[in-house]
């Protein structure tokens, strides 16, 4: 590990590297690729949606329907071919708008070439530039320090320990870490595929992102399903083989069963749904940074939010200076500015100092004490062994009593922050300088942003550093109810139980990093699904734990490289619309996900029956091809856009079985009784077989009105033009898709008499299995 501290080239420190040694390490491949793409490569999406074990079925199946000569069998392959058509297109068009946004927010860093400060992108950096970080910012690759102010940097990403590491000149700094205070220069040893976690276009590691609910249900039906079709269907090939003695027939009726249990175009309309969500956010200038992560968003139900850049705006300004002395305004501005330059500080106190405009305190600094969220403090110390620092009051005053604590309590119950400025030196009793009172401003949209999540069941926590009689005010101006819930974290002890913690209280103050994390965690482990907002480096370990973490852009390349959302237009109001898009997405799947899974069920039990019977499958594919586009295809293609902004109600596979299970049962009588029937009557397989799927479509659109409500024009014109579609089909289009005409004499009544019964039986079986049975039924 030694070697790869050891720079490649002696690069000045003063100039850094020049325009040709750029040149010549570009050419020699020594650039800091980003090897990590927060999107899949086109080719990529093409081969998942092209290469999956149900397209491998289905390919198998249309060889082998191929060789019987039944061409119109392969109809079912028009479907499955769209499906992968559609869900490329829109996966590859929710990357392209992706990754046009990450082109936008692309991070650059200062490096130092040609002896000028420059702004360079990520990998555009090369072995042995000098790039220098400040706090917030993410390490881009290996490197050494090489000049240090103060420089401490996150490595949790890479040990998992939340305590940061102060760095010195000549100590190594990793990629996948993050500077939490100070600021250093740092020559770049490793670069590209050679740095240490090789993880450069999301340089804060986070653990591999868990599946969302939804996907992960579906997934745990392909995995039963693919245990089930292989056997089932070899076990009703030849079973029917070996009692009819057609290899035709066989193949033809196995096809039917197979291809009936794959709910595929759930699937499909999975993927679809999540990527053109992924799509809409984009457009609203939101970068996401996990598809996952749209679904699980919508499930939040406790929003945790930092104040200062989420609640506020961020930008601050100076309102007062209470000096302790009234001549010490100058003084206390003066070793303020002096601090702010010392530190090198930019962050939005800093630059409120900084507008003051006021010359900085003539000392010469000996050491330099950077911000840290431990000591809510930063400083430097003079060449006279004088300690200047400025930071909260309750941390640097040692003797924080009387008038003066009430008069930071006043300004800060006010809604200010308060930062304390003092003086120390060795054997002489701390001097409190005085107090500068700062202003921040609530977001104007913050308001009714927080009244309609509350609305939507959404309980807000707000977890900040700041004291919290601060925070509770502006809590209140931005209308967050129970805000008068509150707890200064730095008073409790260690042994403390954030559970009860996060039961308890609304509003958290005076909270540091790790215990940002711990009260996530605690929430999470009472039950919720925590989303977290934040900007800067104190909440990444926060947004980490969370379930679903949003960054505001701009503010801290480490919080965004942690988060799942990225605002990029600061719009807070975003939040309603990512809440309402990730809704869509679990409503609308899964109400129409009940349509696949009848066909599913059906499908199932009805290959285990003709298996123990050992006759033909009551149908063939394509006559199922229709019943198939107009019940469940194109419906749900169209029912899957619409808006549907309810709570998820957290309940998928019992929402889903209250309308599968008893329209696959009512298919199942249905077709036994056809079979039934056919039999003593000596009908026609023709006659049988266009029955059952006749039988079939009409249950299908009596699940299909069940799962539309509520009703709307667009939805019945759709639902009615389905019907008429369908009804044409069975009189005029026979011949195409192996049916026989219904209008047929005698079975006209036949096909009354299942109009007829359809919807009473559905109802029936719905009230009877549905609600009273599947509803009771433990889902997991």
């Amino acid at each position: 590990m030694a070697d790869r501290l050891i720079p490649k080239t002696a690069t000045n420190l003063k100039t850094g590297l020049t325009a040709a040694q750029v040149a010549d390490k570009t050419a020699a491949g020594q650039t800091n690729v980003q090897i990590k793409k927060l999107s899949r490569s086109i080719p990529q999406i093409i081969g998942a949606n092209l290469f999956t074990l149900f397209n491998l079925l289905n390919l198998v199946i249309a060889i082998l329907i191929f060789m019987t000569g039944s061409y119109r069998n392969l109809f079912f392959m028009g479907p499955v071919l769209v499906n992968i058509v559609i869900g490329s297109y829109q996966e590859i068009r929710a990357k392209l708008r992706i990754d046009r946004l990450n082109m936008v927010n692309q991070q650059t860093l200062t490096v130092l070439r040609d002896g000028q400060s420059q702004q360079v992108a990520l990998e555009a950096l090369v072995l042995d530039d000098l790039v220098l970080l400040k706090r917030g910012e993410t390490v881009p690759a290996d490197g050494i320090v090489q000049q240090t102010t103060g420089l401490q940097v996150d490595e949790s990403g890479l040990t998992g320990e939340a305590d940061s590491i102060a760095k010195k000149s000549q100590d190594p700094v990793y990629s996948g870490s993050f500077v939490v205070a100070g600021q250093g220069l740092i020559q770049l040893t490793q670069v590209g595929l050679q740095s240490f976690t090789a993880q450069l276009s999301n340089a804060v590691s986070q653990k591999k992102p868990r599946l969302s609910v939804l996907l992960r249900i579906i997934n745990r039906i392909i995995r039963v399903l693919t245990y089930t079709i292989i056997p089932l269907g070899l076990l009703l090939f030849f079973r029917t083989y070996g009692k009819s003695g057609s290899f035709n027939d066989a193949i033809l009726g196995t096809a039917a069963s197979v291809i009936g249990m794959i709910p595929e175009g759930l699937v499909l309309l999975t993927s679809i749904a999540l990527a053109t969500g992924a799509y809409n956010l984009t457009k609203k200038r939101i970068l996401v940074r996990s598809l996952n992560a749209i679904e699980t968003l919508a499930r939040v139900d406790t929003l945790c939010l930092d104040k200062t850049g989420t609640i506020t705006t961020g930008q601050l300004t100076v309102k007062r200076v209470l000096p302790i002395a009234a001549d010490q305004v100058a003084t206390v501005t003066a070793v303020a500015s002096k601090i702010v330059a010392a530190t090198a500080e930019q962050n939005a106190t800093a630059q409120a100092i900084q507008a003051l405009a006021v010359p900085p305190l003539k000392v010469d600094v000996a050491e330099v004490l950077p911000f840290s969220s431990e000591t809510k403090a930063s400083g430097f110390v003079t060449t006279k062994g004088v300690r200047y620092l400025m930071g909260a009051p309750a941390f640097i005053i040692h003797d924080f009593h009387g008038p003066l604590k009430q008069q930071a309590q006043d300004a800060a119950a006010a809604g200010y922050r308060v930062l304390a400025v003092v003086a120390e030196q060795a054997q002489v009793a701390q001097e409190v300088l005085g107090l500068i009172l700062i202003a921040d401003q609530v977001r104007p949209q913050a308001k009714g942003t927080f009244d309609y999540l509350r609305s939507q069941g959404v309980a807000l926590k707000i977890i900040s550093g700041d004291d919290p009689v601060t925070v509770v005010n502006v809590a209140r101006q931005a209308g967050i109810e129970g805000a008068a819930a509150y707890v200064d974290m730095s008073s409790l002890p260690a042994e403390s139980d954030y559970q009860v913690l996060a039961q308890r209280y609304q509003v958290f103050g005076r909270v540091r990093p790790e215990q940002k994390a711990k009260l996530i965690k605690a929430m999470q482990a009472n039950g919720l699904t925590v989303g977290m907002t934040g900007d800067g480096v104190n909440d990444v370990l926060a947004m980490r734990q969370s379930d679903c973490s949003i960054a505001m852009a701009g503010e801290s390349e480490a919080a965004e490289a942690t988060a799942n959302f990225v605002l990029l237009d600061h719009n807070f109001e975003s939040l309603l619309f990512m809440l309402n898009e990730g809704r869509r997405v679990i409503n609308n799947v899964e109400r129409v996900a009940s349509l696949y899974l009848i066909k599913t069920i059906y499908s199932v039990v009805l290959s285990l029956f003709f298996i123990i019977l050992g006759t033909v499958y009551p149908f063939q594919l394509s006559q199922l091809t229709p019943v198939n586009a107009l019940t469940v295809g194109i419906p749900t293609f169209f029912l899957a856009l619409e808006p549907n902004y309810r709570p998820p109600a957290g309940r998928f596979m019992r929402n889903v079985m209250e309308i599968a299970a008893p329209a696959a049962i009512c298919d199942i009588l249905l077709l036994i009784g056809i079979s039934v029937v056919g039999h003593f009557n000596n009908w026609q397989y023709l006659a049988t077989s266009t029955m059952s799927v006749f039988a079939i479509g009409a249950i299908g659109f009596c699940a299909l009105l069940a799962i539309s409500r509520p009703y709307v024009g667009r939805k019945l014109l759709l639902i009615g033009l389905s019907i008429l579609t369908f009804l044409a089909t069975f009189i005029f289009s026979t011949t195409i898709f192996g049916l026989q005409a219904i209008l047929t004499w005698p079975y006209v009544w036949y096909y009354l008499g299942l109009l007829l019964l359809a919807w009473p039986l559905f109802l029936f079986m719905r009230e009877v299995l549905g609600r009273r049975v599947f509803s009771k039924v433990k889902w997991r």
